[in-house]
């Protein structure tokens, strides 16, 4: 006998459909293999068996456990379970093995309310529990011990005699059936919180609801409303058959056209299980008429259907007296009768639909049917008349409309595929799960049904498209299922049942398809086990590394597919081969260093991270912790990078390593220079001439690197641009040794920005470096900086403008904020220092909200010097406050900065003595450092001063320094505005 896993009738031996439930035997897998399934788990156990069996004779108390547990197994085998095992007193029922159901968590509830209200009939209490939970079935489909199993025993061994208990992944999946009432959450061992429970009170039917917004569909209501306006002309009836996935809007099309229709309206549902369900729906419409026909004949043949007789009677007879009925009723109003769910429905009952559909005359009568596309593998001539597709993206942005970010929105509509159902249940999941994109379980059990009922071979098929992603290729496919010889029919017969879809390969010389939902993808994954998936993701590498070299993401897709694999093991505490690790971190690694040259920070971070998480606990990679220091503090996160290049150097201190400590501390120290920046500059200058000797001694490019960086660093806030360039030209030669993306063209440029480089000789660097690095934001700025100088104002303003933009849109902030304040120099330099003070206080926004000091006081001094040339003069003197309280003492820049506002503004107010030393004091600090152009600028200002307090051969002096360095600078620009100042200021000596 041939045992059916949906209904468990037993049927002759080759039978293809269930003689009972009329399930595809197809379906089942010819060899069992291990699979990961969400089932929901039922323990019943009896109250006071032992007292029972103190109290009664032996024999008797056995006859009563055999009753006991034949009726027990009788009730779960009705539901559609599968009786697992007894234990003592006690029965385990499974949901979902061997077939997953959508609803096996309604069937399990209504199996413990049965069970529960049988008990007392024999003479027994009960308590049971309900638990849903991922489960891993193998060889013999026998359930693998696992948490919803445990939770179950608990959750049964907690409940009061007559009381049944569900988990919350249970409520869950059946919230819109049930009523229930928390109890306390149970601890239980090993679970780190307490497990939520809830007490079962009654269990009803699962209404679908109809509340969500209709949109789109208008060619499908007006198909369906014109053949409603036949059926009133003609008075004849019609059926109309929509087919369509679950969820994409069958039931909500058919609510919009009956909320215009004026008829009677009667409604059936066909049930996946149960007893007597030949004729569910069709009891159910007849109820609802309430109407007997007046034929004799027609009249008993319906009694005994509806069970108000015992008169025998046939499947043509009671096909006969329905179509009598149903013309009867529509004699005084035209009849809409609604049967959903026929997919479900048994052989007679659809021959039954046919009937009335053939043979109905003389009334006005739409049979209006909606099914799944499985009914047409079961009945290919069954006539359909609508095919409901995906919602288009208008009509999905629609249904979405403005109640989430659209970030947001648009991860739902992708995952969604155009599905109404998914749309709205993942939005109610997104708001509980704070903004992410989450499968709400009832999504899950549906997926996971659907795809219980393919063939084995459609399946494994599915699923090594899975490995891949949402967009797969069939030659991915056939690497991963080499034993099927079958690899494009199977692909075709998914393409047919709407699984998946043709789209544009991604390869070239290869087929590609793509998963209609991308839940749908996550459900096929999901099933694999944690194996199986580890060998695919590692085979699948191999694959891709073969034939997709000339894919651009080569090395984040490779990353990922091997990181995969890597996490597999790890999580089965299966050893992780060293180098499968290996080449998963190098892989990341390298898409890190692609990322992080295109100023992608966010992406380079999270490459980095990836890459590190992969090395082994005892191991330090110094090379990929500076590559993630380095994208996490340009990134913006300067303080997450101060707590990484800390940890580095706790890890290596508690390892013995030496190097790793003393570069992990130096990293440290740079960072602290922008975060907490007094005092910061001479400690770091100290750590990096100690560590120095020991890096030099074991020859290690990376920490030479580190240290030579730091010092440049050292150099840069001192203002000493000259000795910044040697030590980065040095730190530049020991990355190239070490594999390091070259980080420092930036620093390079800029020392020959602000030292004593003539503009001449820095357009010839960026001359030989910019066309090699055509992505490098900082080589562009530094460029239309110098061409601001040369009076090139319209060239510099745009490739500032477009590098800001590009800056914006890639998110990298610390960038931005520096060129913002470049920008606002060239617009001073143009006469625009209204321009100047906005950009000013851009940087000043971006730079607060990161947290970083340093760069925020040389904002701040800008900033101020904008206003001040603008008259705002409260303003500006605020700003110079502000950055003479965040700069350190030993940050030169700032330290003029402030001193050259601040003489300015009390110069104007009549405080000149004050002034005037403010601006000899921003003369002597730019005097210590060889930043040509600042300190023309200190001079500038200097002469400005003294000119307001009436030294006009003072200011002559100062001013022929600012142009004696303005000129050695090749600023062309200020040195003609200060000639021309000194000539009118010569013209006016007595």
């Amino acid at each position: 006998m041939l045992v059916c896993p949906n209904c468990r009738h037993d049927n002759r031996e080759g039978a293809r459909f269930c003689e009972e439930c009329g399930f595809s035997f197809a379906a089942v897998p010819a060899r069992a293999h291990e699979q990961r399934k969400t089932v929901t788990v039922l323990f019943c156990d009896l109250a006071g068996s032992t007292a029972l069996g103190e109290t009664i004779d032996p024999e008797r108390l056995r006859a009563l456990l055999a009753r006991y547990f034949e009726r027990m197994k009788a009730i779960v085998e009705r539901h559609g379970g599968s009786m697992e095992k007894f234990i003592g007193d006690a029965v385990m029922a499974v949901f979902g093995v061997p077939l997953v159901h959508e609803d096996d968590a309604l069937r399990a509830v209504r199996s413990a309310v049965e069970m529960r209200d049988a008990l007392p009939g024999l003479g027994l209490e009960g308590r049971i529990g309900v638990m849903t939970g991922e489960v891993v079935t193998g060889t013999e489909e026998r359930l693998a011990t696992g948490d919803p199993v445990n939770v179950a025993a608990r959750l049964e061994q907690a409940a009061r005699p007559g009381e049944v208990l569900i988990g919350q992944p249970t409520l869950a999946l059946v919230r819109d059936a049930v009523e229930v009432e928390p109890v306390e959450p149970f601890l239980l061992k090993g679970k780190a919180q307490p497990v939520p429970a809830y007490r079962l009170l009654r269990v009803g039917d699962q209404e679908r609801r109809h509340d969500a917004l209709f949109v789109g569909r208008e060619r499908e209501l007006a198909f369906v409303r014109e053949a409603w306006e036949r059926v009133k002309a003609e008075q004849r009836c019609e059926l109309v058959t929509i087919l369509g996935d679950a969820g994409v809007g069958k039931s909500r099309l058919v609510a919009e056209v009956l909320a215009s229709v004026e008829a009677t309206v009667v409604r059936g549902r066909c049930l996946p299980y149960g007893e007597g369900i030949t004729y569910w729906p069709v009891v159910e419409v007849l109820k609802q008429l309430d109407l007997v026909p007046s034929d004799e004949a027609a009249a008993a043949a319906i009694r005994s259907l509806l069970g108000e007789s015992e008169a025998a009677t046939s499947a043509e007879e009671i096909a006969w007296a329905f179509r009598k009925t149903l013309e009867q009723a529509a004699v005084e109003r035209p009849l809409v009768v609604v049967f959903d769910d026929i997919q479900w429905g048994e052989e007679t009952f659809c021959d039954l639909i046919e009937h009335v559909a053939l043979l109905s005359a003389g009334a006005a009568i739409l049979l209006l049917c909606i099914a799944r596309p499985e009914l047409t593998e079961r009945r290919p001539a069954w006539p359909v008349t609508l095919r409901l597709g995906p919602l288009g993206d208008e009509d999905v942005d629609e249904l979405i409309a403005e109640r989430i970010p659209v970030e947001l929105r648009e991860r739902i509509a992708r995952a969604a595929g155009g599905n109404p159902l998914f749309v709205e249940e993942m939005l109610a999941m997104a708001g509980e799960a704070e903004g992410a994109v989450v499968v709400p379980p009832t999504l899950q059990a549906l997926l996971a049904a659907r795809l219980d009922q393919l063939e084995t071979a459609e399946r494994s098929v599915l699923e090594r498209g899975a490995i891949e992603g949402e967009i797969f290729h069939r030659g991915a496919v056939q690497a991963l299922a080499p034993e099927e010889t079958q690899v494009t029919p199977r692909l075709a017969a998914l393409v047919r049942k709407e699984l998946i879809r043709p789209d544009r390969p991604q390869l070239a010389g290869e087929d590609g398809f793509r998963f209609r939902h991308l839940v749908l993808r996550d459900a096929a994954y999901e099933a694999l086990p944690k194996a199986v998936r580890a060998d695919l993701h590692q085979r699948f590498a191999a694959w891709l590394e073969a034939h997709g070299a000339e894919l651009v993401e080569l090395d984040e897709l490779l990353g990922y597919h091997l990181e995969q694999a890597c996490r597999y093991h790890a999580e089965l505490g299966t050893p992780v081969d060293g180098m499968l690790a290996t080449a998963a971190t190098r892989r990341l690694t390298a898409a890190g260093r692609r990322a992080q040259l295109r100023s992608d920070y966010a992406a380079a971070v999270s490459l980095y991270e990836r890459a590190t998480a992969l090395v082994p606990p005892a191991e330090l990679d110094l090379a990929l912790e500076t590559k993630l220091v380095d994208s996490l503090f340009w990134g913006g996160k300067g303080a997450d990078a101060l707590r990484r290049a800390d940890s580095v150097a706790a890890r290596a201190s508690a390892a013995g390593d030496q190097v790793g400590e003393l570069c992990g501390r130096i990293q440290a120290g740079v960072f602290r220079i922008s975060l907490e920046p007094e005092g910061a500059t001479e400690k770091l200058d100290a750590l990096v001439r100690q560590a120095l000797p020991v890096f030099d001694a074991v020859g290690d490019d990376v920490a030479l690197y580190t240290a030579y960086q730091a010092l440049g660093q050292v150099a840069n806030i001192r203002g000493q641009w000259d000795a910044a360039l040697e030590a980065y030209e040095r730190a530049a030669g020991h990355a190239r040794q070490a594999g390091l993306p070259d980080q420092l063209l930036a620093w390079r440029s800029a020392c020959s920005l602000y030292g004593t480089t003539p503009v001449s000789g820095l357009l010839a660097w960026l001359d030989e470096h910019e066309p090699r690095e055509p992505l490098n934001y900082w080589l562009r700025a530094r460029r239309a900086v110098a061409l601001a100088m040369l009076g090139r104002f319209d060239e510099a303003r745009a490739i500032l403008a477009e590098t800001r933009a590009e800056l914006a849109e890639r998110g990298a902030v610390m960038k931005l904020a520096a060129i913002c304040m470049d920008s606002a120099d060239v617009h001073m330099w143009a006469g625009d220092p209204a321009a100047a003070a906005k950009l000013g206080a851009d940087a000043c926004r971006l730079l607060d909200d990161l947290g970083d000091k340093t760069m925020l006081s040389n904002a701040a001094g800008t900033l101020a010097g904008a206003l001040c040339a603008l008259g705002r003069l409260e303003e500006a003197d605020a700003w110079a406050d502000r950055a003479a309280e965040l700069g350190a003492s030993d940050d030169a820049w700032t330290q003029m900065l402030w001193r050259q506002v601040r003489a300015k503004v009390l110069a104007r107010r009549g405080r000149l003595a004050e002034a005037e030393r403010l601006a000899r004091e921003a003369v002597a600090v730019g005097e210590e450092t060889d930043m040509l152009g600042a300190q023309g600028d200190t001079y500038a200002d200097l002469a400005e001063v003294l000119l307001l307090a009436g030294k006009p051969d003072e200011a002559a002096a100062a001013i022929e320094q600012a142009l004696e360095r303005y000129e050695r600078k090749g600023n062309l620009v200020s040195a003609q505005r200060t000639q021309t100042r000194l000539a009118e200021l010569q013209a006016t000596a007595p």
